[in-house]
């Protein structure tokens, strides 16, 4: 099953397609933008002291990709069933495999129909970045970005790669960042503190985000006093980041804001989804150095 179509939702509409997944008879998804194709287990090559995530290797169209096992990841016990499915998958600028154990169907949901998961049952390990309730089942959309940064710590942002752009003076321009995972919002606080960057004002969503950047404008003070630039992410719940980007741009307050979108759907056939929007600039996670050297360039 080929997920490579054109993608139909048009931008900033707060809108996301989501494959269901099964796993030990629980409901997931995954951002349909993230899927490559869906296809039958294919033989994997098990690698000797690999993360113990990782089943293996399997070789597809010529390229070596990795094997993650959903069920070791989500902590559940080993089983192999006739129904499973490999999800070939594409973020971060690389292409990973996820084994699971079905693959049911695309539904289309608007972001403000995904809450956050509660404190109450989500502590700082969860890997469940939003909650779908459908008729009788709930669909939980999973971090894979995480996922991924817990196997191959040296995939994501990492503060050794900030000193790379040597010694950096300390900025007080403030900043507002949108960013719905726990583990990105710590190193995304870690790398711009080391870059100089220190007053950011972090929100889990860009609804969040939204109503902040609104209060200051309707409390009567100058947005480009109190904000000089606004990071988000894309997917998130309530609001998404093309949405956000779009509401900000349309918003004859805080339409002088440069934003820049910072995810891991960025990529040659969907950079034109953030420029319809009016983003200022966009860069592929984990790039954070392009993304310093942007953020010096766009504060206003």
């Amino acid at each position: 099953m080929s997920l490579e179509h054109e993608i139909l939702l048009e931008s900033g509409t707060n809108e996301v397609e989501i494959v269901e997944f099964s796993v030990a008879q629980n409901h997931y998804g995954i951002n349909v933008i993230k899927v490559k194709e869906i296809i039958m287990p294919a033989a994997v090559t098990t690698i000797p002291h690999a993360h113990p995530n990782v089943e293996g290797i399997i070789q597809l169209r010529g390229e070596i990709l990795p094997v993650v096992n959903l069920r070791k990841v989500l902590g559940y016990p080993p089983e192999t069933g006739e129904d499973d499915k490999f999800i070939v998958t594409e973020f971060n600028q690389q292409k990973i495999v996820f084994h699971v154990d079905n693959v049911s169907k695309i539904h289309r949901f608007s972001w403000d129909q995904i809450e956050k998961p509660s404190g109450m049952y989500a502590g700082t390990d969860t890997q469940v970045i939003g909650v779908i309730k459908k008729e009788d089942m709930m669909i939980l959309l999973l971090d894979f970005e995480k996922m991924i940064a817990e196997i191959n710590p040296e995939a994501t942002i990492r503060v050794e790669e900030v000193k790379k752009l040597g010694k950096r003076e300390r900025n007080n321009k403030r900043i507002v960042i949108a960013e719905d995972s726990g583990l990105l919002r710590e190193l995304l606080r870690d790398t711009l503190l080391e870059a100089g960057y220190e007053q950011i004002a972090f929100f889990e969503n860009g609804k969040e985000a939204f109503e902040y950047l609104s209060g200051i404008a309707e409390s009567g003070k100058e947005i480009k006093d109190e904000v000089q630039l606004v990071i988000t992410d894309i997917e998130m719940p309530q609001m998404d980041g093309h949405h956000l980007t779009k509401k900000i741009k349309e918003d004859p307050a805080l339409k002088v804001l440069p934003v820049i979108i910072f995810s891991s759907l960025i990529t040659d056939a969907l950079r034109h989804k953030g420029e319809m929007v009016g983003a200022d600039a966009q860069i592929s996670k984990p790039e954070i150095n392009q993304l310093i050297l942007a953020m010096d360039e766009k504060v206003l």
